[in-house]
């Protein structure tokens, strides 16, 4: 199997690819961080076209077990983070 992609890597191809500085790609893909966070806190989703989604869900309290014991326990409602792959994405890779 091939070695992932570090972050140094990443920016390097994409300054090479666009005749940019590393210091500017680097800038860009953490500012799109940033807004990714931040639109997902505000409005519950952010999408980057041609890839996925990222969605902030509220997750329901249920019962639960125990798997040491088989005990059923109580698991509290919970608000979660998810990315959905978009169809695009996946007819590329796979």
């Amino acid at each position: 199997m091939a070695t992932k992609m570090t972050k140094s890597q990443i920016i390097s191809t994409l300054a090479d690819k666009f005749g940019k500085t590393k210091k500017e790609v680097s800038e860009m893909i953490d500012a799109l961080v940033t807004m990714a966070y931040q639109e997902t806190k505000k409005n519950g989703e952010f999408t980057i076209p041609g890839l996925g989604k990222l969605q902030k869900k509220a997750r329901a309290a249920r019962m639960g077990r125990n798997p040491a014991t088989g005990e059923q326990i109580q698991i509290p409602a919970r608000t979660v983070v998810k990315f959905r792959i978009a169809k695009a994405a996946k007819e590329a890779i796979l």
